[in-house]
């Protein structure tokens, strides 16, 4: 079949091109056209806090949304008359906003305490009628400019400070600096590997065309899906890595082609039939294991999954079909306008650098192996104290309004009122609600609690609601731990013997519980995605040891990244380095992301470098010979393709978002280290260790397991010569 696509694609290349052409500007003139639809909300289905807010939404309808905060600071007081002139003027337009329910100004009886004890920072409740997942981007643009229109202001010879506090005023992410350092790391990389600019240029333009198409549909699905506003970055990151790797994997086996003898088509036909294979597979690797991120159940999760599966499978979609058809406009011309002069890799493969690195291995196993375990497992060692819980908005870059609300509520009244707990009530009609009363003096009483408000009746008389600011910030263990000490403790003790129940939300105590529910199911994920890997590759190298080993190396690869995460992110290593203030716990959707990308791009390398030492020892029965044949076939372009993909994603340290940061640092230094200790060190050496035994398959296994061909069938060659240099079939002889 893809001998029949890549043949097809090949001969009607300006048919292909121009599909691609259609798809790229229509589908980003409809995305741009119906918009996006970004979110950044946090649900979980069948939590506590979730029961809350449902229970907010059917008895207060007023507060049935999440809240925002509008903060503001003047050195001159903001307790003057005309300071509270300005501001309640903002109040009045801010409460005209659709979308918003209600405004609670300090000056007014309810928003007692809403005022700082200096005199100079105080805020105002938003009330919104939708979770912060469902406010409407309008109504968020047009509280935006009512406050950017206030802030600055001179009043009674100060200026005036106003910033928006709450989730759904995150500033969103911006593409731009990255991609372009990205990509120009990536045009750099190629010209060195391949020398030339038009096979440096394939790559690129493929990768260009596959995020292109890619983010107009990742727009489109964000109204279908709750979709965070990061997942654009995330896809692109993705996107452009694996979309350069994988046509420099096509391109690479083509060059070899026709540095062979085969004309342009059959060594396109061929470079798809092998390479593109192995593309195929593990871009479906990648896609299935993203998806596999439906089984933890969280919206947003499940939103960053749809648009990184999207993209990959976009970009892969693109090597197997526009490369062909490039090539094939390109045809014999690949090497033109060298940079340097032109070598050929397999005529060298025995006296390359690579080869000869092998055999150091090689003749050195043990000390290898062990040398190569020691360094990963020191890199882990800090993932042994990684807490996964949501950072704050604490943690985001100043250029943020969110981050400088968050510094100006700390300040001015302790970082606790950052994130406050809902605690809704139900009881029947006509109840007796000391209880509540109790609750709410108990509550005062509790350590870690700074302020809890009295019960707050519903009009329908059968609900109440109890404000309670921590002392500590959202983010910090101790807020957990009170959030835990409230609901196992206080309140079972409060209402005991009543009717009356009582739970804990609001936006805090749902990051503790989605962080829970994950941190729950992730080694189940895991293991998942490992059982899935060691499936995949026992039915591609018919093998028990290899895949095992694969599956051992993977983590031990994925805890280095994980140890780095920890150690930068939680510890604050080097955290000036790559531009971190304020360093926090890790959001726990990252792991499991972190796992199934580096699963699916380590088993791209997995399949390119194994597939090709099966293929010598099938042909050699040497083991030695086959590894280290194989890797100096394979190393050169596996470190280009490596160096790519850690360039581009490094690049993401660049932004100022600590999420995409995270991301970009543990997912480059992840492939570095499976690129170079896992590939180049751990498997020749432990091939050699095991020798003939790595390629044991019981016979009655090989029945029942499926045969996955990664790499051609022999007869490619033979079959391709009954067709002439466009494809067309040739006349009998």
């Amino acid at each position: 079949m893809l001998r029949n696509l890549a043949s097809w694609c090949h001969r009607h290349r300006k048919v292909v091109v121009l599909l691609w052409l259609i798809a790229l500007v229509g589908l980003t003139l409809v995305a741009n056209s119906a918009g996006s639809n970004y979110s950044q909300g946090i649900e979980v289905n069948n939590t506590e806090s979730q029961q809350a807010a449902t229970l907010l939404k059917a008895r207060f309808a007023a507060k049935a949304g999440d809240e925002g905060q509008l903060v503001f600071a003047s050195s001159g007081g903001v307790t003057s008359p005309a300071v509270q002139a300005e501001m309640e003027q903002v109040f009045a337009d801010v409460a005209k906003v659709p979308g918003v329910t209600g405004v609670t100004s300090p000056y007014s009886p309810q928003g007692l305490g809403q005022t700082a004890k200096s005199g100079k920072v105080a805020f105002a409740n938003v009330q919104f009628a939708q979770r912060a997942t469902n406010v409407p981007q309008s109504t968020i643009d047009d509280i935006r400019k009512i406050a950017r229109q206030a802030d600055g202001t001179e009043v009674d010879g100060a200026k005036v400070q106003v910033e928006l506090g709450g989730r759904m005023f995150q500033e969103r992410p911006e593409l731009g600096m990255s991609e372009l350092i990205g990509i120009a790391a990536a045009v750099i990389i190629l010209l060195v590997a391949f020398g030339s600019l038009l096979a440096m240029g394939l790559p690129i333009l493929t990768a260009l065309f596959g995020i292109g198409v890619g983010f107009a549909l990742v727009a489109l699905s964000s109204h279908l899906f709750v979709t965070p506003d990061m997942t654009t970055q995330l896809a692109s990151m993705i996107g452009i890595g694996v979309g350069i790797d994988y046509a420099l994997f096509i391109v690479t086996r083509y060059r070899q082609s026709l540095g062979e003898g085969m004309d342009p088509h059959a060594a396109t036909v061929r470079s798809i039939d092998t390479a593109g294979r192995a593309v195929l597979f593990a871009g479906t690797t990648v896609v299935i294991s993203l998806l596999g991120l439906f089984i933890m159940g969280v919206d947003f999760v499940n939103g960053l999954a749809i648009g990184a599966s999207v993209t990959v499978a976009v970009v892969m979609l693109a090597s197997i079909t526009l490369v062909p058809a490039l090539l094939g406009f390109v045809g014999r011309s690949i090497d033109r306008f060298s940079v340097r002069r032109k070598t050929t890799a397999e005529t060298t493969a025995k006296r390359n650098i690579w080869y000869r690195w092998s055999r150091v291995v090689q003749h050195h196993p043990w000390i290898s192996a062990i040398a190569g375990l020691l360094v990963l497992l020191v890199f882990a060692i800090p993932m042994l104290s990684m807490r996964l819980a949501f950072p704050d908005d604490g943690a985001n870059p100043k250029t943020d309004t969110t981050r400088r609300a968050y510094d100006l509520v700390t300040e001015g009244f302790g970082a606790g009122f950052n994130g406050p707990l809902v605690l809704a009530a139900q009881f029947p009609k006509g109840s007796d609600t000391a209880a509540l009363t109790e609750l709410s003096k108990t509550l005062a009483s509790t350590p870690g609690v700074a302020f809890a408000s009295p019960a707050i009746p519903s009009p329908s008389g059968d609900a109440a609601v109890i404000r309670v600011i921590p002392t500590t910030s959202p983010q910090s263990q101790e807020t957990e731990d009170l959030v835990h000490t409230i609901r196992d403790d206080v309140i079972p003790k409060a209402v005991a013997g009543t009717d009356v129940k009582v739970k804990v939300g609001g936006i805090t105590a749902s990051g503790i519980d989605v962080a829970e529910q994950l941190s729950a199911r992730l080694p189940w994920f895991i293991g998942g995605v490992l059982l899935l890997s060691f499936l995949l590759l026992m039915a591609v190298f018919r093998s028990i040891l290899v895949p095992l080993k694969a599956v051992i190396m993977n983590l031990l690869s994925i805890g280095a990244a994980y140890g780095l995460v920890v150690a930068v992110f939680e510890w604050g290593w080097f955290s000036d380095v790559v531009g971190i203030d304020k360093t926090g716990p890790i959001a726990p959707f990252i792991p499991m992301m972190m796992f199934a990308i580096l699963f699916g791009l380590s088993m791209d390398y997995e399949v390119f470098l194994l597939s090709r030492i099966r293929e010598e020892y099938d042909r050699t029965h040497d083991n030695a010979t086959a590894v280290a044949d194989g890797l100096a076939a394979t190393a050169r372009v596996i470190s280009a393709a490596a160096l790519i993909m850690v360039t581009v994603f490094a690049s993401f340290i660049i932004p100022d978002g600590a999420m995409i940061k995270l991301f970009g640092a543990g997912l480059a230094f992840a492939i570095l280290i499976d690129a170079t200790i896992v590939r180049m060190v751990l498997v020749p050496a432990t091939m050699e260790l095991l020798g003939d035994k790595n390629w044991w398959f019981p016979k009655w296994l090989d029945r029942i397991v499926p045969r996955l061909h990664v790499e051609a069938i022999d007869d490619v060659d033979e079959e391709l010569r009954q067709f002439d240099s466009e494809g067309r079939e040739a006349a009998p002889v």
